[in-house]
C-alpha cells in the first residue's frame, strides 16, 4: 500500500520545521558561549538525533496500517 500524497506531504512540512526549531534551540542555548564550529556539530548532532525519531515513527505508522 502506498502513502497517499497528503500524508507524505503532512510528514515532509513537520520533518522540516521541527529540524528548524532543533537547530535554533541548539543556536539559543550555545551561541555565543562555543566556537561556531561546535555549534554547527551540536545542531547536526541534535538534528539526526531528532531527524532519525521522526523516521522511525513515520516508519512505525507505515508498518501498523499494513
Amino acid at each position: 500500500m502506498k502513502i497517499p500524497l497528503r500524508e507524505a506531504l503532512v510528514y515532509l512540512v513537520v520533518t522540516c520545521s521541527s529540524l528548524f526549531l532543533t537547530a535554533y534551540t541548539v543556536h539559543m542555548l550555545v551561541g555565543g558561549m562555543v566556537p561556531p564550529e561546535t555549534e554547527y556539530r551540536l545542531m547536526g548532532g541534535a538534528c539526526l538525533l531528532v531527524g532519525g525519531a521522526i523516521a522511525y515513527m513515520a516508519w512505525d505508522v507505515i508498518k501498523r496500517r499494513r
